[in-house]
């Protein structure tokens, strides 16, 4: 009797036995796995044109099963997608298209149902389903752009202003872009949907274009052409004999300050890093600095023409492609810009115009060098100073003793290295020092493009 209740129990203990395992292999095996599809919406910002197709991510450790897409509007449902996977995948991307004829409905805001389904043996065999719901606004219209002025040309290494409009309900972004790729960044200007920007072609590049992009949120683009006429300007090619005596004196002295060249013995290698290697890194410096703009709208932009250097003379000028020979051979290649300004030493360095200080340190060959900004992308630097007068982040006012000249850097002797930026690109200096152009191409641009807008 006592054995009979002895195997009774035996078998009960290994039925839950059986029980208890079966449940732990159905709660931890991934075959029975619980979690349902993730499903993710990639590229609306929940606006959808009808033009570009949808991208839709599903994914699933288990693997998908099938899944469901479905367009709900005013006129009921429309299946965009569906499949049943006879090799279920971890991860699906999908373009969803819009249906035909879809473009022509006037509904404001739709909603897309995505469901899908896993291959895990959970509920009872079924699998997991998820479902998301997202709803789009439709926005099938295109950005406004309208140029109000600009000046008439630009030149090579020269710049430009624009003034223009720009409106939507759902505007995105609004910048400038010109054929080399370059994205110039516009400030709001005057009254609310007008825009500025300065624009600037670069030396080195042959030709140059430049049109307004807009962007809404749903992916409408328009772009407008800036109409500037193109003046090619030609600059100098110098070719410069390098002598022993140079390499023996400024490149070893300059050799001995910078990382790059430390453990390097040849002369001639030594000049190649400094020339090459150290100037890209000063200069990538020098556009990082310049290439902000402010965000807040401009009320107005007034300029004074710019001479830093009472009585000084140009000893370098700017654009000036310098190539490089030793003994015959080309060692190496640069471009010059700024221009350089000599009187005498340690001579006074003024602003005629405001701004504030976004630089004042020491920049490599450009040795001691300020950088000030003067709004709208506009910068100015001063290079080879002996010493500063100011310190960063100090708003400058016009007409103001900034430094004294020095010959700090790759300066052979005491001058001014003075450069103007557009949007971390350098310019012309020359234009900047022209009364003349500056009311021609800035002053008067603006003028004219207010009493356009007060007349709207």
């Amino acid at each position: 009797m006592r054995r009979r209740k002895n195997n009774s129990s035996f078998g009960v203990l290994f039925v839950l036995v059986l029980i208890v395992a079966a449940g732990l292999y159905v709660y931890f095996s991934a075959t029975f796995e619980r979690v349902a599809p993730h499903i993710v919406l990639e590229n609306s910002n929940g606006y959808w044109n009808l033009k570009k197709p949808l991208k839709i991510k599903i994914s699933d450790e288990s693997g998908i099963h099938s899944y469901k897409i479905v367009m709900h509007t005013k006129d009921g449902d429309k299946t965009l997608q569906y499949e049943q996977l006879l090799n279920p995948e971890k991860e699906l991307v999908l373009k969803v298209a819009p249906p035909r004829g879809a473009y022509t409905m006037k509904d404001k805001e739709i909603q897309l149902v995505v469901q899908a389904q896993d291959i895990s043996k959970w509920n009872f065999l079924k699998g997991n389903l998820a479902q998301q719901t997202f709803k789009l606004k439709i926005d099938k219209k295109r950005p406004n752009v309208n140029i109000v002025a600009n000046s008439y040309k630009i030149s090579r290494g020269g710049s430009a202003l624009v003034i223009f409009k720009a409106d939507d309900d759902n505007l995105d972004t609004i910048y400038i872009l010109s054929n080399h790729n370059k994205h110039f960044k516009v400030e709001p200007f005057y009254k609310k949907g007008y825009y500025i920007a300065l624009l600037s072609w670069p030396v080195k590049d042959s030709g140059f274009k430049a049109s307004v992009v807009a962007t809404d949120f749903a992916g409408n683009v328009t772009k407008s052409y800036v109409p500037l006429y193109l003046k090619n300007k030609d600059y100098r090619l110098s070719k410069i004999k390098i002598s022993d005596k140079f390499l023996d004196g400024k490149i070893a002295e300059l050799a001995d300050q910078f990382e790059e060249t430390q453990g390097v013995e040849n002369k001639l290698e030594q000049f190649k890093i400094i020339n090459e290697d150290v100037r890209a890194k000063n200069e990538k410096l020098i556009h990082k600095i310049t290439s902000k703009v402010p965000t807040e709208m401009i009320k107005n932009f007034k300029m004074k023409r710019m001479y830093p250097l009472k009585n000084g003379e140009v000893v370098a000028h700017f654009g000036d492609h310098r190539k490089y020979y030793y003994k015959g051979k080309l060692i190496s290649e640069a471009y010059h810009l700024g221009i350089d300004m000599a009187s005498h030493a340690m001579a006074p360095i003024k602003t005629q115009n405001g701004g504030v200080v976004a630089f004042a340190d020491f920049n490599g060959l450009y040795g001691n060098m300020l950088a000030l900004s003067h709004g709208l992308g506009l910068y100015t630097i001063y290079g080879h100073c002996s010493s500063f007068d100011v310190t960063p982040g100090e708003d400058v006012a016009p007409n103001t003793k900034i430094a004294n000249t020095g010959k700090t850097g790759y300066a052979m002797g005491d001058h001014l290295h003075f450069g103007v930026l557009v949007q971390g690109i350098e310019v012309r200096p020359q234009e900047w020092m022209d009364k003349q152009w500056i009311k021609l191409n800035i002053s008067d641009i603006i003028k004219s493009a207010k009493k356009i807008i007060d007349e709207q």
